[in-house]
């Protein structure tokens, strides 16, 4: 059976379904347990009482009928009446119909047993006193008005019971709904401190609460600071691989500047030479973009007038346009994110004559999208285009200066270490590659 109805109605939330797996069965129960008590005591205890009553009514109707005249008739009665707890009214005032309150659930076998086993029943009225049973019988006299205790043909306020139990309920569902949020309290902090770390940031946590929760607290910790540990140790590595190849360019360099040699052979020496530096260049970039920066809230507006600012003084043609109403506040690693979007406004200067920096403010992202009017990045390779040290020669012009293949994958990087992504397309506007830098609140 297809059950995928089903999970779109449940709740998406642990709080939500939590309180789904309380208060149904207490719902349930609840249910079960009024209608058979209903159903099995208060009915046939109604009905007991009610038969019983049934025999002095019988004995009282069949009284007043065998008697010459109204008068009479009351006389004879009169003190049977009394010592049944009998008040009578004969002709009494005219009644219509059978009337009892909704909630009244034992009225309708009273009403029932009335008109069933006394005959000449014409109303019957439970409505105006709870306490109280008003019945017209008809008679050769006129209409016979009797009335009588409520609590002589049913259990008194049968709807007390069910007030109680639910009240019950309602506190006791309460009581376990506090103590299962403090259950479920610890998860939710361990579910923050993931997303946290997912997005760059190391908040505070602490294992707490059932033996299973706090056991998932500490694997999350010992992950996390062997992550940590990792990625300190690759930094610290690749910056001094990097660091001491700088030694042997510059010695390189300064050998190629004195050289004799043939002017053509030093010149290709020094491009190769230069392209090294560049290379080492952008490979200290990518790996400053792991480093531990710390999180700080940063006004991304001001951050990318400056980007644009800083892409307009190194000669490029920047339009900058922002979008939405959402905070201009958000809590990023700025100096990473500052470097990413300049490495895709110099991407989009280098492949392009025109440049666009838009800036998106949601409630719940910011998003960064710069535009150029080049010749852009054909669909089925841009995953591979954002893999570090890839260029694609075919699709963006090598001879305009191309970098080492690290800009698109700082991008990417900075975007998830922010818990976003980095999105290539085309460009409506300008014709050429769209890049969309996501990054979550």
């Amino acid at each position: 059976m297809d059950f995928s109805w089903l999970k779109r109605s449940m709740p998406r939330g642990i709080y939500g379904r939590a309180a789904l797996i309380l208060l149904l069965p207490i719902v349930v129960l609840q249910v079960v347990v009024s209608v058979v008590f209903i159903q099995r005591h208060f009915e046939d205890v109604t009905q007991q009482m009610t038969d019983s009553l049934l025999l002095e009514l019988r004995h009282l109707t069949g009284e007043v009928a065998a008697a010459p005249d109204a008068e009479t008739a009351l006389a004879e009665v009169a003190g049977l009446a009394e010592a049944l707890r009998l008040q009578l009214a004969l002709p009494g005032e005219e009644m219509h119909g059978f009337k009892r309150p909704f909630y009244d659930v034992s009225g309708a076998t009273v009403i029932a047993e009335l008109r069933g086993g006394l005959e000449g029943v014409e109303a019957v009225d439970l409505s105006e006193n709870s306490r109280r049973v008003s019945l017209q019988v008809s008679t050769p006299h006129g209409p016979l008005s009797i009335g009588f205790d409520r609590r002589r043909v049913s259990a008194s306020n049968p709807h007390q019971f069910l007030v109680l139990m639910g009240f019950v309920g309602v506190v006791m569902a309460l009581v376990a709904f506090i103590y299962l949020r403090n259950q479920l309290r610890p998860i939710t902090r361990l579910a923050a401190a993931a997303e946290a770390f997912g997005r760059g940031r190391i908040e505070p946590y602490k294992p707490a609460g059932a033996v299973e929760v706090r056991s998932a607290g500490n694997a999350f910790l010992d992950m996390r600071n062997r992550i940590e540990r990792q990625t300190a140790q690759r930094t610290m590595l690749l910056s001094g691989v990097s660091h001491d190849l700088r030694t042997p360019l510059t010695r390189m360099k300064l050998g190629l500047s004195l050289a004799e040699a043939d002017g053509a052979d030093v010149e290709e020496l020094a491009r190769d030479v230069a392209e090294m530096e560049a290379m080492l260049d952008g490979f200290l970039a990518f790996v400053r973009s792991e480093a531990g920066e710390a999180a700080e809230a940063v006004n991304v507006v001001e951050l990318a007038e400056r980007v644009a600012e800083k892409a307009r003084r190194a000669g490029g043609m920047v339009e900058l346009e922002r979008r939405g109403e959402g905070s201009r506040e958000i809590a990023i690693r700025a100096l990473s994110v500052e470097r990413a979007v300049a490495n895709l406004l110099s991407n989009a200067r280098r492949y392009g004559s025109k440049a666009r920096l838009s800036l998106d403010l949601g409630e719940r992202m910011v998003r960064f999208t710069v535009e150029d009017d080049g010749p852009g990045i054909p669909e089925a390779r841009r995953e591979e285009a954002m893999r570090a040290f890839t260029r694609l020669d075919e699709a963006r012009n090598q001879d305009a200066g191309g970098g080492v293949g690290l800009g698109l994958a700082i991008a990417l990087d900075v975007a998830r270490s922010h818990g976003g992504t980095l999105r290539l397309g085309e460009s409506e506007a300008l014709g050429g590659l769209k890049a969309e830098l996501v990054l979550a609140r």
